[in-house]
Parts: structure tokens; sequence; C-alpha cells
């Protein structure tokens, strides 16, 4: 280990502790030994992330869209105002997430680090979802989505922080691989139970809520997180929290490209994805279009669980990270060209099979390579936070932008601009040194 090992002879060097990994440790290090439930955190982490992104996929993809849509039926309207509460929605998971990561670092309780923190946001994401189901203006659903994202990202946040507390290197390209196969069953089932659900919002949101909440309090009951009450207490500093929304890309180059690089991989995904109900009624002149998502989920789904399947495990295998991210984001450009060159259903349901792989095959790796450049265990789950809005950052200025893109230029413009944004994600993935 790094950080944590010297120059004394292994056999004179003190053990390593939990509480000196957390003193000392970074993202390239293994837990302490010895390591328990690793095999029970591979089962539990698909449901976890699956209770989360399930409610990514089906809200702000099918249900929140077309709540709005019930609202303002202009084709303008509805495109402009789903853009503002998108974009003010993920603008409030941006800030939450990171904060919640340094409030959970920080936590000392005989029940862990992050355990407190995923019930309390799985409580306070369900009763905003639950008000959301009740909001009949603008305002109130902005209000509530809002409240939505900040009340899961709470949970979010010190979730992801499991994989470098507790999971040690050899065996993270599966675990990121399972977690992988959650977060992207969660995303596109969502978009399936979601189009079954288009026409009872309030049972859907209801639904969602109350399945999230029961889900990650089954991961916390059957996966106990470590004590915390015997960590060096971290005194408060207001530039400490001004720091939670940055970390040094000098003083940590690699941490910086891994977060650009997925900050522009997510941009040019969702920027697209973001907008499948309107680009199938709107561009491709599909009818009802909640009629064919539950096929595109599966489809997407099918390509999604074959690759994350194949690119996890492999990569702990050949003990590289980067050329699964880069051949992903070519994948990935591929498939966005497709509705561009050919705008009909017929090539909607080619990208989707196809962009569903890349994006498994991203998501599966990605995940192990960022938490090989955390700088410190003090602040995994800060930084995860700080990582993860390389993933929300997207969500929250792609609708906007796509929106703009829309009314100014139409949807195929959103084509070539997602291929160019996947390509130069890719690239810079090639200058982390941390990790092949």
């Amino acid at each position: 280990m790094s950080s944590t090992s010297s120059d004394a002879p292994e056999e004179l060097r003190p053990p390593i502790t939990e509480t000196t990994f957390v003193a000392t440790a970074s993202g390239e290090d293994d837990p302490p030994a010895p390591i328990k439930g690793v095999r029970r955190l591979l089962g539990w982490i698909i449901p976890a992330n699956f209770a989360i992104f399930v409610i990514w996929g089906a809200v702000p993809g099918i249900l929140l869209p077309h709540q709005i849509e019930l609202l303002y039926p202009d084709p303008k309207q509805k495109v402009a105002t789903f853009a503002i509460i998108a974009t003010v929605g993920a603008l409030c998971a941006l800030v939450a997430q990171p904060i919640a990561g340094q409030i959970s670092d920080r936590t000392r309780s005989k029940y862990g680090r992050r355990a407190p923190w995923i019930l309390v946001g799985a409580i306070a994401g369900g009763l905003a979802l639950t008000g959301l189901a009740f909001a009949n203006s603008f305002v109130g659903i902005l209000i509530a989505w809002c409240l939505v994202q900040v009340g899961y990202n709470i949970a979010q946040g010190p979730l992801s922080a499991v994989l470098p507390d507790r999971v040690p290197v050899s065996r993270r390209g599966t675990f990121a691989a399972l977690s992988g196969i959650g977060l992207m069953a969660g995303a596109l089932g969502g978009q399936v139970v979601g189009s079954l659900l288009f026409n009872s919002m309030v049972a859907g949101y209801i639904f969602f809520a109350v399945f999230a909440l029961i889900v990650l309090a089954l991961f916390v009951v059957f996966n106990p997180d470590h004590p915390s009450t015997n960590f060096a207490r971290e005194p408060f500093r207001f530039s400490d929290f001004i720091s939670t929304f940055w970390v040094n890309p000098i003083r940590h180059p690699d941490f910086f490209w891994a977060f650009t690089g997925r900050l522009l991989l997510y941009t040019g995904y969702f920027g697209v994805t973001g907008y499948q109900l309107y680009i199938l009624s709107d561009y491709l002149g599909v009818k009802e279009p909640n009629t064919v998502i539950p096929l595109l989920g599966i489809i997407g789904l099918v390509g999604t669980i074959v690759a994350t399947i194949i690119s996890g495990p492999l990569s702990d295998k050949v003990g590289r990270r980067k050329p699964f991210v880069f051949g992903s984001s070519v994948v990935m450009g591929v498939a966005l060209a497709l509705p561009w060159l050919w705008p009909n259903f017929t090539s909607w349901l080619i990208m989707t099979a196809i962009i569903g792989f890349g994006f498994g095959m991203f998501q599966a790796v990605d995940t192990a390579l960022m938490s090989q450049v955390l700088p410190s265990a003090k602040n995994f789950a800060k930084d995860l936070g700080v990582v993860n809005i390389a993933a929300t950052l997207p969500q929250t200025f792609a609708p906007g932008i796509a929106g703009a893109i829309v009314l100014a230029f139409g949807y195929a413009a959103l084509f070539p601009i997602g291929i160019v944004l996947s390509i130069l994600g890719a690239i810079c993935v090639w200058f982390i040194k941390a990790t092949k």
C-alpha cells in the first residue's frame, strides 16, 4: 500500500487498523485486513443502486416530463419548462451530494459514517417524492423536484463511498461492474416501469418512494458499517466547507482528468437521452412514445448488462481500466451518429442497444478507476461527491443547454455535439497516470 507503508521492513511495521487507514490512506490503498463482508456487498450493491437509479430513470425521463406536458401542452413551452425544472433540480443535487459526503466523512457513531445518512436520504427523498406526486403548479413541481434531488443525493453519496471504504483494489472492477448493473438496470428499468405508470403518476411516485426506502434500509441492515466512534474528529472550518466543491488539479492531476473525462462523456450522453420522450414524439414521429419506451428500456438493459458483466471483471483480470473507458466512448459516439444520419424509429432502436453497451462498459470500469484516484480516505464520501458532480453536472446543465439547442436548431443538432463530447471524454482518460 502506497500511503500507509514506510521504509521499515514489513514485519516491523505497525498493523494497519481502520483508524490508521482513515487517517493516512488514499484511493489506491486496500482497506485494512481482515476485509470482511465483501461478497455480501457484491450482492447487495445491485439492489441498492437499482433502488436509487430506478427513480432517476422513471421520474426525470418519463413521469416528470409527462407531468409538465399535462400542465403545458404547447411543444415549445413544455421543452422550456422542463429545461428550467430539470436544471434547477440537478443544481440542487450538485450542491447536496458533496456536502452530504463531507458530513458523512465527519460522522462519528456506532453505526458508522455511511449508514445513518443512507437512511436519512431515503426517508427525506421519499417524502419529497410523495409531495411531487400531488404538485400541480410550476412552483410546486420545482420545489418538490429540488427536494427529491437533495434527499436521494444525501443517500447516494455515502452509498458510493462503500467502494473505497471496504473493497480491496483487486476486486473493485468486479464491484464496479455489479454496481453498474444496478445503476443501469435502475435507470433503464425505471423507464420501463415509468412508462407502465404513465397514466398513474401519483401511484408511481409513491411506489418508488416506498421501494427505495425498503431496499436501502435492508442494505444497511445486512451490510452494517464499521463504527466510527474511534476516528479522530476533524474540526470544522469554513474554508473546509468551501473546499467541499474543489480538489486541487495541480496536486491531484489524475483526479482532475478522471473528473473531466466523466463530465464530458455524461454531458454527451444525457444531452440526448434526457430528451428521449420528446425526441420520439417530435423528431422521430412516434405517435404514442410511452408505449415503445418499455421495449427501448429492455433493449438498452440487455446491452448494458452484457457489457458490464464482461468489462468489469476483465479489467480486474488484465489490470487495465483506461482502454475500456476509451472504447466505451467510441462505441457511444458511433451510436449517437445513427439517429442523426438516419432519423427514424428503427435507428433509435439500434442506437439504444449500442449506446447501452457502450455506457455499460464505461460505467463498469470508470467507477473502479475513479476509486483509485481519490486523494484521501478521510474524505472518500466528500471526494466521491465531487466526482459525482461529473455525473450530476451534465444533468444540471445538459437539459437547459439541450433545450436551447433544440429551440434554436432542432433536435438533430444534439447528436453531433454528443459525439464530440464523448470522444473528448475518452481523450482525458489517457492522461491519468495512477492506473493503466
